[in-house]
Parts: structure tokens; C-alpha cells; sequence
């Protein structure tokens, strides 16, 4: 049956609420895939919650406008079969609405519960309760074929599996390499360019070939299938080495005698010295860099000489939490201007979260002291290394995350335009660049305001997290998902972290290294993700489409 042609802008309400919840969609995204992938960041301290979200504003926003596909596939994958809404291009478009609403609700649902799940599985998972609910059980792929169900569920255990070997296979080299050497800050100091290199050679070549605009592409059919490489490949592999030759340059002439002077000299350098090294002259010594990296790493074994002299109030002196709220109220109190007072309460409600110590919030969690108590700390020199290579890594990974996934959330959204704006649907549709604005701005707002909530219950609340485990972590994760991609394995960043995570925290040798229950929670939320958002979006969908309507059906009549 040929499609049938719908009048353009009908049924402008739907495009409405599509746009509404693709908005909540794209900041539960934020709040949850997005704060997971930045949680071993903040959780090593390398990063603070407030700096990750400022990296991640330019990554993620930067990253959808500048390389976000100009289209993308309105059914992730083809999971459901639209060519039975070709008659009905309208029920089409209600579809795609009810699968963002129930996926967004969801995400949202399980942000609040602190449980880490994937957002592409959501929306996958409401799409094939719409295909249900229309259609019945036959307009699912449900096989392995295709990108079907079967593969989604394989991959609960392969995306975890794959990203922990890689993880535990990087860790275990740093650790015999680096960490257990005798002179291990000078081990660390010349392995930093290699390090450097490696990170810089896998995260660039993973922009390059995964950016909704690249034209050079390394994919296979199917799984098992081989390799086919399409594109400019000279161009390609230019941009690939012009980055990487750079970066080791750099990290050999100006970071490995920054890192000299800064740890073994203990000289009193700023950040911004590594551009000038060569040219700086001898700078005083700096007494308490012991002090500052272990306030900076491993807070928690500060005494309170220590923190006496780091000007840091002891635990005597500290105010209870009761007290300082007491002391902020007295002093908005004294001030009588009712707009400034006004703009106060909102700028308190909109960054109080950004000021969240969660490395703190995660020591706290009963089950996560338990893990912590038999980690192996190394030195934290050696330790302040590696902060800069995690950084490095959750920056290219947010970036990427913006270049290739924020499209692909929009295909619902995408579909809805299409079928409005122009009256016909297509598996690819266009993407304009109001709809990567908007999803950029929403995953941003949606970390700032809301990620803590996830980031408090993973990192540290796994496993102990120090910079050097931090960066084994996203790098193995990171190059489990680039493996699986190009060999058309179907995985989850959430699921690939998680189970990087896990393998890491196993390398202390003692399964009680590993908070477990946290585990069983990320799991169960994995799990619950496809049929919660298939059934929320099912029923959504027969309410909107079977229930009782305006329009009288036909042989009946007003008496």
C-alpha cells in the first residue's frame, strides 16, 4: 500500500508535546548517561562536580553543534516495523510521542532513584510498547538479526564484560608498570607522553569516524560481519596524526619537565607554567605540596594537624549542618530588598548543586566504607599523573557523546517534524540545528541540576577511586564502546563504565574491594529499563488511540 500523504502542520499539538518532553527527554539524558559517564571523574577528585559541568557545557553543546548529524534514524535501529503506519501516518506521529513521553518519565524515575540505565535502551524499549500496542507482538524485531531485542538483552552482560577486561587489562599494566615500581614518580613522569598518546590516538580517531558529519566510516554489516571502510581515508588518518603527533610533542617537551620541576623539585608552579617551562626560571619551594595533593586525593586521611596547616577547620570548629543553614536564613533575613533577596533564593535553587562535594557524599555510603577500607592507596604523586589523562578522556568522551548520540535521542522528535512539517515519514530524517540547541542545552542543564543525584551513587560508591583507576576506567570503557561499534556489537556507555568499574576495583585482589548491593542496583535498573518504558509507553498509546473520541464512529448517531 503506498504511503498515504497527511496535510502539513496537522496536528500541531503533538509536535508541541513531542518537543515539550523531547526537551525533558534530552535533560534526563544530562542528569543520568551523561553524569554517569563524568562520575569517576568526580569521584577520583580529579574533577569537581562544578568543573565537570562546565567541561561538559562546551563538549556536549559544542560537540552536537559543531559535528551533530544533520540526520539521523527516527526508529533507533529499526526496531519496530513503520511501514504498517504508512496509511496512518498520524497514529505515526502519536507513537513518537508517547515513546519520548514514557522513555523521558522513566529516565526521570530512575535519576531519583539514584539507578544508572541507558538511555538509548529507554527509548528503544517505549518504541517497541508502541509497536505492541498498535500493531501487536509482530511488529517487533525480536530476533538477532538486525539490531533486534535479543541483542539489547545480550547486551547486559557483553557490554559490561568487554568494557571490564579492557579496564583490568589497563590497570593491571599501570600498576606493574608505574604504580609498584620503586621510583614510581619518575616511572609515571615518562610514561605520561606514551599514556598521552595512546589516549589521544583512540579518543581522535573515534571523533573522526563517529561525527554526524564525517564521511570516513569503519563499520561491519553485522555482527561477525567484516570490516567496510568508506570515505576520505587519507584525509581521515591526516587529521588523526596531525592531533596525535601533537599531542606527543607536547607532552614530551613541555608536560615531562612541568611534571619534573612541579613533583620532584617541588617547586611552586601554576597551572599555566606547562606553556612556558622552558623559559620560567628556578621558582621557590613549595613545603606543602605533600599536603595539598593529599586534600586533593585522599581527604580522608587528614588529621587535624594537617588540616590546621592547610587553614581547613577542624572538626571542632566545623558548624553542624543545622547551624549554617541558621546562620545563611539570619543573613538573607538582614537584607530588606525583596528583588535582590528574590534573586537570591533562585540563584541558591539553580547552583546549590553544583557546589556538592560527591567524592564526600560517596565516602559516607556504609556499603562503599566497607570497599574503601581494603584498597591499596599508591603514592599521590604518582596519582596527580593521571588526573590529567582522566580529564583528557571524559572531555573527548562528552565530545564525542555530542557528536554521534544527541542525534541520534532526536529520531522521535526528528520523525514528529517530518510527518508535521511535511506530511510523509521516512527512516532518516533531517535534523535542524534548533533541534541540536535545544538537546545540547537540555543535556547541560539536566547534569548541572540533576546529576549529582547520579554521580553520588556510583564511582566511589562501587569501588575506590583514585586518578590512575579513574583513567583505566573511562579509557577501557571508552574503548569497549569504539570496538563494539565498529563491529556492530550492541552495547551501553552506562553498562560499559559500570563494568569497567567493577573490574578495576577487583584488582585490589579482594572481592569486599567491590560494594556490591550497588552493583545488584545498577543491574536491576538495566533490567527493568525495556519493559517499564515499553509498558508506560504501550498503555499511553491505547489510552490516546482506543479511547473514546470527539469524533463519533461511523452508524452512529446524535439522537
Amino acid at each position: 500500500m503506498a504511503a498515504v500523504v497527511m496535510p502539513i502542520h496537522s496536528y500541531t499539538w503533538v509536535f508541541v508535546f513531542t518537543l515539550l518532553f523531547a526537551f525533558l527527554d534530552g535533560y534526563s539524558i544530562g542528569a543520568n548517561d551523561v553524569a554517569n559517564s563524568f562520575a569517576t571523574s568526580v569521584g577520583s577528585r580529579s574533577l569537581t562536580l562544578k568543573q565537570a559541568v562546565c567541561i561538559a557545557f562546551f563538549t556536549e553543546f559544542g560537540g552536537a553543534i559543531a559535528l551533530g548529524a544533520t540526520t539521523t534514524k527516527t526508529v533507533k535501529d529499526g526496531i519496530i516495523k513503520t511501514y504498517l503506519f504508512d496509511d496512518r501516518p498520524d497514529l505515526l506521529m502519536t507513537g513518537f510521542m508517547c515513546a519520548l513521553i514514557a522513555s523521558s518519565t522513566w529516565v526521570m524515575t530512575a535519576t531519583y532513584l539514584g539507578l544508572p540505565l541507558s538511555t538509548t535502551h529507554s527509548i528503544i524499549g517505549a518504541l517497541i510498547g508502541v509497536g505492541i500496542s498498535a500493531y501487536g507482538r509482530g511488529a517487533v524485531n525480536w530476533g538477532w538479526q538486525g539490531k533486534g531485542v535479543a541483542q539489547i538483552a545480550t547486551s547486559w552482560i557483553l557490554a559490561p564484560c568487554l568494557a571490564g577486561i579492557l579496564a583490568a587489562i589497563i590497570y593491571t599494566i599501570t600498576l606493574f608498570a608505574v604504580l609498584k615500581r620503586r621510583n614510581s614518580l619518575r616511572a609515571g613522569i615518562w610514561a605520561v607522553p606514551f599514556y598521552f598518546t595512546i589516549t589521544i590516538f583512540i579518543v581522535s580517531f573515534y571523533v573522526v569516524s563517529r561525527n554526524g558529519r564525517s564521511s570516513f566510516t569503519i563499520d561491519a554489516s553485522s555482527i561477525g560481519g567484516g570490516l567496510e571502510v568508506s570515505g576520505n581515508i587519507g584525509l581521515a588518518f591526516g587529521i588523526i596524526g596531525a592531533i596525535t603527533g601533537t599531542v606527543l610533542i607536547f607532552s614530551v617537551g613541555f608536560l615531562v619537565p612541568f611534571f619534573i620541576r612541579r613533583l620532584e623539585k617541588e617547586e611552586s608552579l601554576k597551572w599555566y607554567h606547562v606553556f612556558c617551562i622552558h623559559c620560567l626560571p628556578e621558582q621557590p619551594h613549595d613545603p606543602k605540596i605533600d599536603l595539598y595533593l593529599k586534600r586533593a586525593f585522599t581527604p580522608q586521611l587528614l588529621n587535624d594537624a594537617d588540616k590546621t596547616e592547610l587553614g581547613m577547620p577542624v572538626e571542632d570548629d566545623e558548624e553542624s549542618k543545622e547551624e549554617q543553614e541558621e546562620r545563611e536564613e539570619r543573613e538573607w533575613r538582614r537584607c530588606r530588598n525583596p528583588v535582590v533577596r528574590f534573586l537570591g533564593h533562585v540563584k541558591w535553587l539553580l547552583l546549590r548543586t553544583l557546589y556538592i562535594d560527591v567524592a564526600t557524599v560517596q565516602h559516607e555510603n556504609r556499603g562503599a566504607v566497607r570497599a574503601h577500607e581494603v584498597a591499596i592507596l599508591y603514592d599521590n604523586k604518582t596519582e596527580y599523573l593521571y588526573s590529567l589523562l582522566q580529564v583528557v578522556t571524559a572531555s573527548f568522551a562528552s565530545f564525542s557523546h555530542g557528536s554521534n548520540d544527541v542525534a541520534n535521542a532526536l529520531g522521535p522528535l526528528a520523525g514528529v517534524f517530518q510527518i508535521w512539517d511535511s506530511g510523509t515519514f521516512t527512516t532518516n530524517a533531517s535534523v535542524p540545528y534548533w533541534m541540536l540547541v535545544n538537546a545540547g542545552l537540555a543535556i547541560d542543564v539536566g547534569l548541572a541540576l540533576y546529576g549529582y543525584n547520579i554521580m553520588r551513587n556510583l564511582g566511589n560508591n562501587i569501588t575506590y577511586h583514585s586518578p590512575s583507576r579513574g583513567f583505566s576506567m573511562e579509557l577501557g570503557a571508552a574503548l569497549s564502546v569504539i570496538t563494539a561499534s565498529f563491529l556492530a556489537l550492541p552495547v551501553s556507555t552506562t553498562q560499559c563504565i559500570v563494568g569497567a568499574t567493577v573490574a578495576v576495583g577487583l584488582c585490589n585482589c579482594n572481592w569486599r574491594a567491590i560494594n556490591w548491593g550497588m552493583v545488584a542496583i545498577a543491574g536491576f535498573g538495566w533490567v527493568l529499563t525495556l519493559p517499564v518504558a515499553g509498558i508506560a509507553a504501550g498503555l499511553l498509546y491505547a489510552l490516546l488511540t482506543r479511547g473514546p473520541s470527539f469524533t463519533l464512529p461511523s452508524g452512529m448517531e446524535v439522537g
